[in-house]
């Protein structure tokens, strides 16, 4: 038998609480669901319905516009493979480096892990966005993080991250229910 590790998330901008719970398919009203995954091998799996089509919702994930949108204001995409897809904080960067993209269909990136992590960093995990839609004006977006290793800095930006992705895709899905976010502007 598969040893699985349920976990729903409820995340919201600014604030992200962790609710465990040992039943598969369990979703409050927030909008992310997270899976933690032991085996076969260590992952993390977030789905969410976008309020959005999928054109709409692609454009959102490959054109700067589009990601500046709902990420940060300072972003760089270059959406092809080998192609830049980052969000430049003020302290970091975060995102990672495109290697394939299926248009309308999938991202996969070598994924950039919080600079608090530094051994995950360099090394990286791989961040699958599948895209479908659902409806002609929604789309479901389910993120595959793998590519996790042993340790305890593995550990805790696996558990960092259940928590910080489950916001990432919260505030997709906030820029399609309210709109754009109006990122203040730099000093």
């Amino acid at each position: 038998m598969k040893a699985k590790m349920r976990a729903t998330t409820t995340a919201m901008a600014g604030a992200l609480a962790l609710v465990a719970t040992l039943a598969p398919g369990i979703r409050g009203a927030d909008p992310v669901t997270v899976t933690k995954m032991t085996s076969p091998a260590r992952a993390l799996q977030f789905e969410v319905i976008v309020p959005g089509s999928l054109d709409a919702v692609w454009d959102a994930f490959t054109t700067a516009d589009g990601l500046a949108s709902w990420l940060w204001r300072d972003v760089r995409v270059d959406a092809k493979p080998g192609g830049d897809w980052l969000a430049i904080f003020p302290q970091s960067t975060g995102g990672g480096t495109i290697l394939s993209l299926t248009p309308k269909r999938q991202i996969v990136i070598a994924a950039l892990a919080p600079d608090r992590f530094p051994v995950v960093r360099e090394t990286r995990t791989q961040a699958t966005f599948d895209f479908s839609p659902v409806s002609p004006s929604s789309t479901k977006v389910t993120l595959v993080q793998t590519g996790w290793k042993s340790g305890g800095e593995w550990d805790a930006a696996y558990d960092y991250l259940a928590g910080g992705n489950a916001e990432l895709l919260t505030q997709l899905f906030q820029r399609f229910a309210s709109g754009p976010i109006a990122w203040p502007r730099p000093r």
